[in-house]
């Protein structure tokens, strides 16, 4: 009965486990940070490319080891399913990518996404310590180099986000804004089906600005379903 379970799981079981397990917990850190600030690709997405990518790198070195010990002329490339890997994972991160208008988010996850895949990589090939070191520098850049970036742009704004009906009049929010004496950079307009508009103001921040009383102004135009500020 030993004999045949220790058949079953084969030679290099405890190893896979031990490496599974490492490339769930480092892409799980990664995805963690990304649940944190609500993307789209969060914990669950992350682990599944990790361990997924770890599992074909573990199959590429231990998957074909009877058929190569059973026949001589069969020549054996291990990069290859890794390489497949690598290219096909780009449909995924490519799903967490939202284009909006001029403006286009989650192109961070998505790049974050491809990493995870290349940590299960190197996870599964043994490489345990450069994979904890690159998910470390990973996990600076992204919780730290956010907010050093903010401290820099040259040019920061506030998204203003309203939902409203075919029927609204743009110069009527535009109107509104220029009330407050605030200052429109760019206004744009998105169609999310045939009964609404998704309308985002971009205007300079404006420390004085009542938030309250704009919205509350906002909400008062004919049309208007919804208004939220985008973070």
């Amino acid at each position: 009965m030993i004999d045949y379970f220790g058949e079953f799981v084969g030679e290099h079981f405890n190893m896979i486990m031990i490496r599974i397990l490492i490339a769930l917990i480092l892409s799980g850190l990664i995805g963690f940070e990304r649940e944190l600030k609500n993307h789209s690709a969060g914990f669950r997405t992350h682990i599944l490319v990790g361990v997924g990518a770890c599992l074909m790198m573990l199959l590429s070195l231990y998957g074909f080891e009877a058929l190569i010990d059973a026949y001589d002329n069969i020549r054996f490339d291990p990069t290859r399913i890794p390489s497949y890997v690598i290219s096909g994972i780009g449909f995924l991160g490519a799903g967490t990518i939202i284009v909006n208008g001029m403006t286009i988010r989650g192109l961070t996850t998505a790049a974050s996404i491809w990493t995870v895949a290349g940590l299960g990589l190197v996870v599964g090939a043994g490489m345990y310590a450069a994979a904890v070191f690159t998910t470390l520098i990973i996990l600076l850049s992204l919780i730290f180099l956010n907010n050093f970036e903010k401290l820099f742009r040259k040019e920061k704004t506030d998204l203003i986000e309203i939902t409203a009906l075919p029927g609204l009049q743009i110069n009527h929010v535009v109107s509104v804004f220029e009330s407050y004496s605030l200052k429109i950079k760019q206004v744009e307009i998105a169609r999310i089906d045939d009964e609404l508009r998704n309308i985002v103001v971009k205007i300079e921040p404006y420390k004085a600005l009542d938030r309250l009383a704009l919205f509350e102004a906002i909400s008062k135009i004919e049309f208007v379903k919804n208004i939220s500020e985008r973070k």
